[in-house]
């Protein structure tokens, strides 16, 4: 496997990657912290790989035992779900995140995202915001969040996704107080978005797509077909109901979950569009 890469796009963006890793981040301030931001980010992002690897069996198993900073993070973000079945995994793209931007938000940067293949950490000064546009359909094309609201991560996860799911949720876009929060959690809601006794969709254990996976023989979806408006409802409900009661618990901040057209959403409030931001992710 070649080395860690690190470049600036042409709009200035710093993109990131090594192997399955692909990121792109972009901070605010002064040419000469956004230097100092840039390198430090690009140095602290080439380690990251070989940290998770080295710990790759526990990070796939339940028990989680761990010393490294970003899979600790990705523990503490699996815990609260337990003992419903979730591996560290389920949380790597956002504590990966949430650690390239902790070098970038530095000295000089009054705002930075770091977005992981869509799994968004955010670092906001006072009275700053940023919007993110989101890769689902069905209403809400972005969040703005703003520096007094409680979230700094955003997460989507869906059987359409990158990552196999369990549930038949097309997304599930999640906002948290970290993005490592949001991920496990937005892997939770869109396993919860399901029917389980239709016999249409299509499921293969998870080995069988990628033999490595964490979900080992779980049954993950393949294909989902046109369901009715009855079956729609049913399997949002099963969703909703599952994400207010993580945002009840304090896990999440809000939650919209979409499934062939329809959605539904919690914590609407903080999903709604502002006219006041400033850029876009």
């Amino acid at each position: 496997m070649s080395g860690a890469v690190a470049a600036l796009l042409p709009d200035g963006r710093l993109h990131l990657q090594h192997g399955p890793i692909d990121i792109v981040a972009q901070g605010f301030g002064p040419d000469d912290a956004l230097r100092a931001a840039h390198a430090r980010a690009a140095a602290r992002f080439a380690t990251v790989l070989d940290e998770l690897v080295a710990e790759l069996p526990m990070l796939r198993s339940e028990m989680g035992l761990v010393s490294g900073k970003i899979a600790r993070r990705m523990v503490l973000a699996v815990l609260p779900y337990r003992p419903a079945f979730l591996t560290p995994m389920a949380a790597v793209a956002g504590a990966v995140a949430e650690e390239v931007l902790k070098t970038l938000a530095g000295p000089g940067i009054t705002r930075a995202y770091v977005n992981n293949g869509g799994d968004i950490a955010l670092h906001l000064g006072p009275d700053e915001s940023l919007t993110c546009a989101l890769a689902v359909t069905g209403g809400l094309e972005r969040v703005t969040v703003a520096a007094s609201d409680p979230v700094r991560g955003i997460a989507t996860s869906g059987w359409r996704g990158r990552s196999f799911s369990l549930g038949i949720a097309d997304a599930v876009t999640v906002l948290a107080r970290s993005a490592a929060m949001a991920d496990a959690a937005a892997t939770m809601i869109a396993n919860a978005v399901d029917l389980p006794d239709h016999r249409g969709i299509r499921r293969r254990p998870a080995q069988e797509m990628q033999a490595d996976s964490d979900l080992g023989a779980r049954a993950v979806t393949v294909d989902v077909p046109a369901l009715s408006p009855a079956d729609r409802a049913a399997a949002l409900r099963a969703g909703l109901a599952a994400a207010e009661g993580f945002r009840a618990r304090g896990l999440i901040e809000a939650a919209a979950l979409f499934l062939q057209g329809e959605s539904v959403a919690t914590g609407g409030g903080l999903l709604a569009a502002r006219s006041e931001a400033r850029e876009h992710v």
